[in-house]
């Protein structure tokens, strides 16, 4: 929190909330699940602007939708059940994450411009800071750290 006092601006030690802004989200699969989690993701967005004053340019906006994108389209297609997405940020960083029922680690394939599909991760792994993918109790989570930037 700020303070103003006659025009000069004090700082009470209290400006920056302590924890991350942390939200997840479960979707079915059913059709339609990967555009509302597009819109979960820029819900996040402006809420990560809001709370945390975070300056997120459009190009980082865009950087962080489609990171969603690809991570929960991979999940739909490759899983057999549901999937949950969860989302951590500050006015530093994003962290997306997705957890799947399926134990099979993703497969980052070679660049290959005649490839016709599975650029995914190829895409997220350009876009991210970092990427990573483990198995856990009920299948696997698949993580990418974006950092904001604002142009």
């Amino acid at each position: 929190m700020i303070e103003h006092l006659d025009g000069a601006v004090i700082p009470t030690g209290f400006d920056v909330p302590v924890d991350p802004l942390r939200r997840a989200a479960h979707f079915t699969g059913e059709p339609g699940c990967i555009a509302e989690a597009r819109n979960f993701a820029a819900h996040f967005l402006e809420q990560l602007r809001t709370e945390w004053c975070a300056e997120i340019g459009d190009r980082t906006d865009g950087e962080v939708l489609l990171v969603v994108s690809e991570l929960v389209t991979n999940a739909d297609r490759h899983s057999n059940g549901p999937y949950i997405l969860d989302l951590e940020g500050t006015d530093a960083v994003v962290t997306v994450s997705v957890y799947d029922s399926s134990a099979a680690l993703p497969l980052r394939f070679s660049k290959d411009p005649q490839r016709v599909g599975r650029h995914g991760l190829e895409i997220v792994h350009a876009l991210a800071a970092e990427v990573s993918a483990e198995r856990v109790p009920v299948g696997k989570r698949v993580s990418a750290v974006l950092r904001l930037e604002t142009e």
